[in-house]
């Protein structure tokens, strides 16, 4: 069966050897990591890689660091650990009212750091679960690329107005990807969240649904735009969805 991977982490910090040190640990425990020294590594990053958490310095060289904080809090909704140097109590008030998810003063411990994060996500993974298990009763449909989702009828319809016929199955997948665009899914999690049972759990049935689904919705379904290969992991949507409640 496929593999979950690991929560990924990106560490911003101008100091090469803090984030070597919290990189070396985290990873030791088995966490992915990423790091970046500046807010423009930071967004680099960002739009490269899937990341769980963001562990962020306010005290960068040249930057305002509040400042990053707060659009990274206003454009995602990945959780953020701000960190540091200073013990000043007007900067926690201000960390957290730009609704940060933790906040912590160096010096730290490394296992003082690695069970803020695991805390944090373990918070986010219950609001998300928390989340799709009310999805039934809130959406109505979703759009993305012209293409429109109809969860009430089951139905799909194209850009150009035609109604596009889906098996239960390829419909169920549908879904899985709109509730989690820009998201890479295992096989294991798409299997969860398209409901596939019965003989049809073996993570491969994925691959099939995949590949019909391809050819019902993407231009060239050997060249997807919207349905990419995550290599290793597994499936990602690569749209802008609205989700219409």
């Amino acid at each position: 069966m496929a593999h979950t991977p690991a929560p990924h982490i990106l560490v911003v910090d101008d100091d090469p050897s803090m984030r070597a040190l919290m990189g070396e640990y985290l990873e030791e425990n088995e966490l992915r990591v990423s790091t970046a020294a500046s807010g423009a590594e930071m967004a680099r990053v960002l739009q490269d890689q899937i990341i769980d958490l963001v562990i962020l310095d306010l005290r960068l060289p040249g930057e305002d660091g509040m400042h990053l904080a707060r659009d990274l809090r206003a454009t995602t909704k990945i959780p953020v650990i701000i960190v540091t140097g200073k013990r000043d109590e007007a900067d926690r008030v201000m960390g957290l009212e730009i609704a940060a998810d933790d906040y912590m003063t160096k010096p730290f411990s490394n296992r003082e750091l690695l069970a803020r994060i695991r805390a944090v996500l373990r918070r986010c993974q219950a609001n998300a679960e928390a989340l799709a298990a009310s999805r039934p009763s809130q959406r109505r449909a979703y759009r993305f690329a012209g293409w429109e989702l109809n969860l009430l009828a089951r139905r799909l319809t194209a850009p150009q107005g035609h109604r596009v016929e889906l098996s239960n199955g390829e419909f169920n997948l549908l879904l899985a990807l709109c509730e989690a665009p820009q998201r890479a899914l295992t096989r294991d999690q798409l299997l969860e969240l398209s409901r596939l049972h019965g003989a049809e759990v073996y993570d491969r049935s994925i691959d099939v649904q995949i590949l019909r689904l391809r050819r019902k919705i993407e231009v060239d379904a050997s060249a997807p735009q919207f349905i990419r290969t995550e290599r290793g992991v597994g499936y990602l949507f690569d749209a802008q969805v609205e989700a219409l409640n």
